[in-house]
C-alpha cells in the first residue's frame, strides 16, 4: 500500500509550512489570526490550519489502516492481481489529476531529470515490493504480521539513521531499538519463523521513505506518485495481460460490482497520499510521528475483530515488547521537539533583542 502506502518525507520535506512550528499566536487558541493586516484582509486563523491538518493526517492513516478490508472485498482476486490493477488504475487517476491541475509541465520536468526520476524509479521497485507483500500477507491470513511491519517501521528508521547517514543516536533511541530486537526475538519464537513479511514491510517502506526524502525538495507529492506509477505500468500491464490470457483474472470474471471495485483501487491508492499530502504541509513532523500509529492500531484491529486471526499468549508479549519500544521512541521524539522549540524561541528573543 502506500502506506503505507507511501511517502512521508517526500512532501513534509518539500512543502513544510511557516506555520508547522508553535507559534505564539498558536500559543494562545489561534486568536491572532482574527486581526486584519494594514490591507485590511483578515487572516486565517492558525488553529484551522493545524486542526485541518490533523484532520486530514486521521483521514488518510485510517484509510491505510482500514486498506484490509478492502482486499477482503475483492476475493478471491490474489495479491498479484490487485496490485497490478492498482498500478494500472493509479496511472490513469494520477494522469486526470495532472490534467486537471495542469501540471504536464512539471511532470515532463521530472521524467527528464535524471537526478529526479532516477531515485523516484528506485522508489517504484521498493514501494511494488513493499504493496506486493502487504497484500499477500492480508489476503493469505496474516494481517496481524502485516500491522507488525508498520509498527517497528519507525525503529527501522531509527535504523538506517545509524547505518546510512550514519548519525549519532540519543541513549533513549538506542533503548528503543534494543527493545525492539527483543520483540523480534520473542516474535521469532512465538511464529517459530523469522516474522519476514512484518521485516520485510518495514525495511521496504523504511527504504522507500530515505529515497523519497532525498528527492522530496525537487518534487511534489502527485508528480511523484505519478512518476512511480510510470515506472511500474508496464510491469502491472503486462501482468493484467497474462492473468487475463491464462484464465485467472478476475477483473472482468465476476460481474460489474467486482470489476468496478477493482477500478476504484486507483482512487484508494490516491485519495489517501494527497490527504497526506495536505496534512504534511500543515503539521509539524513531530504529530505527522504520531499520527502514522492510526493505520497500523487499525491494522490489528481489523486482523482480529474481522480477519478473526489467532493471537496466543507469546505473540501478544512480543507485540507489547514492540509497543513498549514504540513509547520509549515516543517519549524521545517529543522531548526532543520540545528542546528544539526552546533553543528556537530563544534564538528568536536573542535575534529580537540585538535588532
Amino acid at each position: 500500500m502506500s502506506t503505507p502506502e507511501q511517502i512521508t518525507a517526500n512532501s513534509s520535506t518539500s512543502n513544510q509550512p511557516p506555520t508547522a512550528s508553535a507559534s505564539s499566536s498558536e500559543l494562545n487558541g489561534g486568536t491572532s489570526g482574527g486581526r486584519t493586516s494594514g490591507g485590511g484582509t483578515r487572516r486565517k486563523p492558525v488553529w484551522s490550519e493545524s486542526t485541518a491538518g490533523i484532520l486530514f493526517g486521521i483521514g488518510a492513516y485510517s484509510l491505510w489502516g482500514l486498506l484490509p478490508l478492502y482486499f477482503l472485498a475483492l476475493q478471491p482476486a490474489g495479491a498479484i492481481e490487485i496490485v497490478a490493477n492498482r498500478v494500472v488504475w493509479s496511472l490513469i487517476f494520477c494522469a486526470l489529476l495532472i490534467t486537471v491541475t495542469r501540471a504536464w509541465r512539471v511532470f515532463g520536468a521530472a521524467v527528464k531529470d535524471r537526478s529526479v526520476f532516477g531515485p523516484l524509479a528506485l522508489a517504484a521497485g521498493l514501494i511494488a515490493i513493499n504493496w506486493l507483500t502487504y497484500t499477500f500477507g492480508v489476503t493469505t491470513g496474516h494481517a496481524v504480521e502485516t500491522s507488525l511491519g508498520y509498527f517497528i517501521n519507525p525503529l527501522v528508521s531509527v535504523l538506517l539513521g545509524v547505518f546510512v547517514l550514519k548519525e549519532k543516536l540519543r541513549p533513549l533511541q538506542w533503548a528503543a531499538v534494543g527493545i525492539g530486537f527483543i520483540a523480534v526475538g520473542v516474535l521469532t519464537f512465538s511464529y517459530g519463523q523469522l516474522p519476514w513479511i512484518a521485516l520485510i514491510l518495514a525495511f521496504s517502506f523504511g527504504l522507500y521513505g530515505f529515497v523519497k526524502k532525498r528527492v522530496g525538495p525537487k518534487v511534489d507529492a502527485l508528480t511523484s506518485l505519478s512518476v512511480e506509477t510510470v515506472v511500474l505500468a508496464p510491469f502491472a500491464a503486462a501482468t493484467m495481460v497474462v492473468l487475463g490470457v491464462s484464465g485467472v483474472a478476475t477483473l472482468t470474471a465476476l460481474g460489474p460490482g467486482h470489476f468496478w471495485l477493482l477500478l476504484a483501487s486507483g482512487v484508494i491508492t490516491a485519495v489517501p497520499l494527497l490527504f497526506f499530502g495536505a496534512s504534511a504541509r500543515r503539521l509539524p513532523m513531530t504529530t505527522i510521528g504520531l499520527l502514522q500509529y492510526f493505520a497500523p492500531i487499525l491494522q490489528f484491529i481489523v486482523a482480529l475483530a474481522v480477519f478473526n486471526e489467532t493471537m496466543t499468549t507469546a505473540r501478544w508479549i512480543g507485540f507489547c515488547v514492540v509497543w513498549l519500544a514504540l513509547l520509549v521512541l515516543t517519549v524521545d521524539m517529543l522531548r526532543t521537539a520540545k528542546k528544539n522549540s526552546s533553543l528556537k524561541k530563544k534564538a528568536r528573543i536573542a535575534a529580537a533583542a540585538g535588532a
